[in-house]
Order: structure tokens, then C-alpha cells, then sequence
């Protein structure tokens, strides 16, 4: 299935997956550099949907905040 996330990187909250008006909102800790925070989100939302981080792909997005991610079963 493939989903659509905003990604806050950088923040303390992290790593948390919540809803949000506009889908899922996944805060991290790593900052934005060197795709730190694009693995983070990929842990993050492994973790939320209970399947490995392999399952998880970041589909379109790669250096925006919003991306598009593809999570298999």
C-alpha cells in the first residue's frame, strides 16, 4: 500500500508516527542531511505498521518533507 507522510526531522518528539490532517505525520530525531532522516522514517514507520524495515520504501520524496512511501506486508 502506499501512503503519504510528513516528515519532521530534527525533532525531539521523535521517533513518533501520528495522525495528521492530511495523513501521517512522522517525527524524527535525525536531522536532514546525508538521508539521516529518510532511514529514520523508514524505522520509524516499520515500527508502527509491525513489519520490517526492508517492507518500507520511500517511493517519491527523497529531499522534500512530504513524501510518498510504499509499505509492504
Amino acid at each position: 500500500m502506499q501512503i503519504t507522510v510528513r516528515v519532521k526531522p530534527g525533532s525531539r518528539r521523535g521517533p513518533l508516527v501520528e495522525d495528521g490532517p492530511d495523513g501521517l505525520l512522522v517525527h524524527v530525531r535525525e536531522r536532514a542531511a546525508d538521508g539521516a532522516a529518510n532511514a529514520g522514517v523508514v524505522r520509524a514507520l516499520a515500527e508502527h505498521f509491525g513489519v520490517p524495515a526492508r517492507d518500507v520504501e520511500i517511493v517519491r520524496g527523497h529531499t522534500a518533507r512530504i513524501k510518498r512511501v510504499e509499505v509492504g506486508e
